[in-house]
């Protein structure tokens, strides 16, 4: 069979997205810019240009590369190492145990990178075990694997390790893991989540704000109000109804058409991070419903194109590279985009190629790059 070439449709739709992104960081963070940082409008637009450089390099070089000399234990394991070692040393050396900062360049987020380390080290697992994806000693490694770096990306931020999680269970579940380890897994998820929300005051506070914003239920039970005052007392933010109030006015302010690029408001210091977890909603204030669906329309090219890689992939590993990259992808676009249309509680991480934010466009550039080698060099 001849070699595939490259999936255009694939590679111009990331094009086209970075490029979007661009437009959209400058639009929405050009006045904050100078209103909060006191900087130059185009400052961050152009931080994020020198990042999206990078990254479109480091895009084709993993384009380019045959995917099948990732399958290897130095490529699936110092993946993994290598991040667990950068979240050991944010978290004692970092800024709020999330970002390394560095003077005149910005921040780095190691918690990025968990996705593309933990999707080539699931390929190559699979590659291996997924005739006996069942078997007891199978799922202790893969369960070690998979909690370590969980674990690990949790202590900073719970929102950022549900990626890697949900990407693990879907892999596995495609891979054939029977229903009762599927159920005892979800259910240990479910248990050390409610432990890691309830331990975090901002964390419980954020999911109470969306199931019961006034207290009124939670009253019935606490009837002295003594959790409402503990939380209030743990935490800076009270109000967590305010962030996904402003960003549904963002989203009904723009209508069908939008009010224009550059002409959005609640920007202008009503919407917190609106050129980073809540871009989306200054997508849909200044473009309209036609400018959203466009971008919902490219995380649905990036599921249809990586679905059929899996589909046509012709060994194990590379069908596995390319399904864990997209749903890591399509997950993360897909809560992002609810939590900004208020359809789940608050979360903060970045929409993929589209939000400021250096570390997520470069990891989700070399996700991307690995989804293409499969087209690429299968056949």
């Amino acid at each position: 069979m001849a070699r595939l070439k490259t999936d255009w449709i694939l590679f111009l739709t990331i094009l086209a997205m970075v490029a979007f992104g661009l437009v959209m960081v400058y639009s929405a963070s050009s006045a904050i810019a100078e209103l909060r940082n006191g900087v130059a409008p185009y400052y961050f637009a152009v931080r994020q240009l020198g990042w999206a450089l990078v990254s479109i390099f480091v895009l084709m070089y993993f384009k380019r590369m045959d995917y099948r000399r990732l399958n290897t234990p130095a490529w699936a394991f110092s993946g993994l190492g290598i991040v667990l070692g950068l979240l050991v040393m944010v978290y004692f050396f970092g800024s709020h145990h999330r970002w390394f900062r560095f003077a005149g360049i910005g921040s780095f987020q190691p918690s990025e990178f968990a996705k593309p380390a933990l999707i080539v080290f699931l390929a190559y697992f699979l590659d291996r075990r997924a005739r006996v994806i069942n078997d007891r000693r199978t799922l202790q490694q893969a369960f070690v694997a998979v909690a370590m770096l969980a674990g690990v990306v949790v202590v900073a931020d719970l929102g950022t390790a549900m990626v890697p999680v949900i990407t693990a269970v879907i892999v596995f579940w495609v891979a054939g893991l029977e229903k009762k380890y599927m159920l005892r897994a979800g259910a240990i998820a479910m248990a050390l989540g409610t432990v890691a929300i309830i331990w975090s005051p901002y964390r419980l506070q954020r999911v109470i704000g969306y199931v019961d914003p006034n207290y009124t239920k939670i009253e019935k039970i606490d009837t002295q109000g003594r959790l409402r005052a503990w939380l209030q007392q743990s935490t800076t933010v009270h109000d967590t109804t305010y962030q996904p109030l402003q960003s549904k006015i963002a989203v009904g302010t723009g209508g069908v058409l939008g009010v224009g690029l550059t002409q959005g408001k609640q920007k202008l210091m009503f919407l917190p991070e609106a050129d980073s977890d809540f871009i989306y909603a200054t997508v849909a204030e200044e473009l309209g419903l036609w400018g959203s669906t466009a971008v919902l329309a490219g995380f649905i090219v990036i599921l249809w194109r990586g679905a059929r890689l899996f589909v046509l992939a012709r060994d194990d590993f590379g069908k596995y590279l390319a399904l864990g990259v997209t749903v890591a992808i399509v997950v993360q676009a897909f809560i992002n985009i609810s939590v900004v249309l208020d359809m789940g509680p608050t979360k903060g991480f970045p929409l993929p190629m589209i939000s400021l934010g250096g570390s997520s466009l470069l990891s989700t550039l070399t996700c991307l790059g690995m989804l293409l080698s499969v087209s690429e060099h299968e056949g």
